[in-house]
């Protein structure tokens, strides 16, 4: 006599198994198509085909006048100039977004949004009257800018005037992505930190840090970006002058004007812009993949 095996029992309480949705789409096959050609073009038309003009227009007189453009001694000035700009600015913004992200989002205080509404100011202000102020504040003419003067400072029309218009205008960015991000985590973590014995410093470093990183590292990339691309408050403290007080974008800018081959170093100037952002995009677009890949896998 054989014994049938019984059927395995199945819990009815278990809960069913996730189904993985699909993104349904309703609209016809040719709207889809529309969409997506309209969405092409407009990227085609103004951000492809005008980079693909600047290295065309670079190198339409031959390798060896785009290679003297970018070694010009006036070049590399502004090069440098651009560099050291963005090695004070950059750390410095980051470090601003740091302890504002810090305070808002990690204690409340009478004033948090006066200091909130002051942090944004710089995206509401042009950065040419930003320019303007730090002039009126710090050139030789004010009370300020004459006893800097007088004590062998110089600001407006030299590198720290640059620097400083350029961290007022970069100054929001760092501290932009980190303020939503701090305030969606709470302060439980931290709490838990302190109680265990751990210090403030110590907290800081391996706990708050950690959960900020990828938030810190993409706002320093658009902070450099647009430290490296600033024009409009840079052109008016740095004085444009060739070879001393010109970044990039201001040199750029003087070479444009002159003659046919010095539009083309114009050009050629321009094509180091090109290739710093698309350095950046690149960057940018690893830290999304990281992003992503290090949700999908807690």
């Amino acid at each position: 006599m054989s014994i049938a095996a019984a059927p395995e029992h199945r819990s009815t309480d278990a809960p069913p198994a996730p189904r993985r949705q699909h993104l349904v789409i309703t609209e016809p096959r040719w709207v889809q198509i529309a969409l997506i050609a309209a969405a092409v073009s407009v990227v085609g038309l103004l951000l492809v085909a005008p980079l693909a003009a600047v290295f065309y227009k670079a190198f339409s007189l031959g390798a060896g006048v785009y290679l003297r453009a970018i070694t010009d001694s006036e070049t590399l000035a502004a090069v440098a100039l651009t560099l050291k700009t963005a090695a004070i600015a950059v750390p410095a913004s980051t470090l601003f977004g740091l302890c504002a992200a810090w305070a808002l989002g990690k204690f409340e205080f009478r004033g948090k949004t006066l200091l909130t509404t002051l942090i944004d100011l710089p995206f509401s202000v042009s950065p040419v009257i930003a320019g303007l102020i730090f002039v009126l504040l710090l050139g030789r003419n004010s009370w300020l800018g004459s006893h800097l003067e007088a004590a062998g400072v110089k600001v407006i029309f030299a590198t720290p005037g640059i620097v400083i218009a350029t961290m007022f205008v970069v100054a929001p960015l760092v501290a932009r992505e980190l303020i939503p991000l701090v305030q969606s985590q709470g302060s439980d973590e931290e709490e838990a930190a302190l109680v265990l014995g751990a210090s403030g410093w110590q907290t800081f470093w391996r706990v708050t840090l950690p959960n900020i990183k990828w938030g810190l590292l993409y706002g320093v990339i658009l902070c450099n970006a647009r430290t490296m691309g600033e024009f409009g408050a840079v052109a008016v403290v740095s004085g444009r002058i060739r070879g001393q007080t010109n970044t990039i974008p201001l040199q750029v800018e003087c070479l444009y004007g002159g003659s046919p081959e010095s539009v083309v170093s114009a050009f050629a100037v321009a094509s180091l812009l090109a290739l710093l952002a698309l350095v950046t995009l690149a960057a940018k677009r690893l830290l999304e993949c990281k992003i992503r890949h290090t949700a999908a896998s807690q």
